[in-house]
């Protein structure tokens, strides 16, 4: 199994509360730990009501500038319209804000002291320059997994699969073949 950000809460609940079997897992920029979300994502879960009744012109820019904050190098045009476009229209918009409403970090909290528990391979791989979720909660997530290895991608923010895709997939084929 390989997660990436709210997949890594998913991922992580599955396997320690619902008995989901993974030969293993890698945890890539993931939520997991304490304390989430940065001021934009807990403004807008305080407001939510207010950000879904933006100006559709308002929100495409808050859409934009918070997207590409999670990308290190930069997003093309290509890729930055790939992330925003579903988000635009009045469903999407609504969407957008919802979802970050109804994140809540009970998730993790539920099962991060179970994370010692763990009995498979993991690996926990992570953009050195991610802004979304720093990169010491790579640090102390594979910490609290016995065996987990760690590998951090230099020049990479949370989109690590956008900003060093090459990198990522070494880093994932070098692991899976190493474990498998």
């Amino acid at each position: 199994m390989i997660a990436h950000d709210y997949g890594g809460a998913v991922s992580l609940r599955a396997h320690l509360l619902h008995g989901a079997s993974y030969a293993s897992l890698a945890l890539v920029d993931v939520v997991a730990l304490a304390p989430w979300g940065s001021e934009f994502f807990r403004l807008v879960a305080e407001n939510a009501d207010v950000f879904t009744r933006l100006p559709a012109h308002i929100h495409e820019a808050a859409v934009r500038a918070y997207v590409g904050s999670a990308s290190h190098r930069g997003l093309t045009p290509a890729q930055e319209d790939m992330l925003v476009t579903p988000w635009l229209s009045p469903e999407g918009q609504a969407a957008f804000y919802r979802q970050i409403a109804q994140a809540d970090q009970r998730f993790t909290d539920e099962v991060e002291p179970r994370y010692g528990e763990l009995d498979l391979p993991v690996a926990v791989l992570w953009g050195e320059d991610d802004t979304w979720i720093p990169v010491d909660r790579a640090h102390r997530l594979a910490a609290a997994i016995p065996g987990a290895s760690l590998r951090l991608i230099p020049d990479a923010g949370h989109l690590i699969q956008l900003d060093a895709p090459v990198e990522l997939a070494t880093a994932l084929h070098t692991w899976l073949t190493s474990v498998h």
